[in-house]
């Protein structure tokens, strides 16, 4: 099975894109998704993958009613919609400055409504839609590639270059104004980033599934972690193990990727609870009972 898998990735090129692209979204969805656990923003993933979604159901709409859009590729569309509700997520932070967590579902109900109108212009779901929503790795090509690469680059720029400033906001957003914290910019900068990483993802994972790769090694890694920089290793290495065994189970069973690699992540979760688990009856067992809450 091991030079049957090599062969396939050597021959045929969505092969090679899907893994290139994989392993980026691996890389960096875990790394933005620490960052978001800690500020208790989890389901701003989904709210900018719904608004995501209504970008790309225009840009097959205006594809049928104009050329010019139809050589245009859908994630560039994603991306200015997902950039624009996280920018709009922010501002109505501040409008709401006592009930900040009503942004989320603001734009997320306003992400579904517009993705509804447009499908429904569109006449209804076609396979381009179908593959943006649940991911397919025949669908992902060169220029995907690129793209995510791209922004790869990017993220990782900026988390290297406002590390200090992203901790932290994510754990005090008042101390960090405090202590003299541009924290309104740096919060802009890093929900674009976030919008960026969930429609390049899409095509791998699909915008109904993306949110789970930025939460769920996370999740994981915050089980079994003794601390910040530990959690972002170990999320990294859950996200990529679940992105690589995702898509080669795919591939081998003619599955949705992005399905496939959200279960290998479900499974990896349950087995950082289970060890935890262990852990701790372990350790009962040698010091006595104790007051755990990690």
């Amino acid at each position: 099975m091991e030079g049957t898998l090599k062969m396939a990735f050597f021959q045929f090129e969505f092969l090679q894109n899907a893994l290139m692209t994989g392993l980026m979204i691996g890389l960096i969805a875990p790394v933005l998704g620490v960052f978001i656990v800690v500020r208790k923003q989890a389901l701003i993933a989904d709210a900018l993958s719904h608004i995501t979604l209504a970008g790309i159901a225009a840009n097959l709409l205006l594809g049928k009613w104009s050329t010019v859009f139809a050589g245009v590729n859908p994630v560039y569309m994603g991306m200015v919609f997902s950039v624009s509700g996280a920018l709009l997520i922010e501002r109505l932070r501040k409008v709401y400055k006592h009930y900040e967590e009503l942004a989320i579902p603001i734009i997320m109900s306003a992400g579904i409504g517009l993705s509804v109108i447009f499908i429904s212009l569109a006449d209804g779901f076609n396979t381009d839609l179908f593959n943006y929503l649940f991911g397919s790795i025949i669908s992902v090509t060169r220029s995907d590639v690129w793209t995510i690469f791209v922004v790869m680059v990017v993220v990782l720029a900026v988390i290297w270059a406002l590390y200090k400033e992203l901790f932290v906001l994510s754990f005090d957003e008042e101390q960090a104004k405090l202590s003299g914290i541009k924290g309104s910019g740096i919060l802009l900068v890093f929900m674009a980033m976030t919008a960026l990483v969930i429609a390049a993802s899409m095509k791998i994972v699909g915008i109904l599934l993306v949110s789970s790769l930025m939460t769920l090694p996370v999740a994981a890694s915050i089980r079994v972690a003794r601390g910040f920089k530990q959690a972002f290793i170990l999320s990294v290495i859950f996200g990529e193990t679940a992105v690589i065994s995702g898509l080669i189970l795919s591939y081998y069973l003619d599955l949705a990727s992005g399905g496939t690699i959200v279960i290998c992540s479900v499974i990896i979760l349950l087995l950082a609870i289970s060890y935890k688990k262990w852990k701790m009856t372990g350790e009962e067992k040698i010091y006595g009972p104790k007051s755990y809450d990690r």
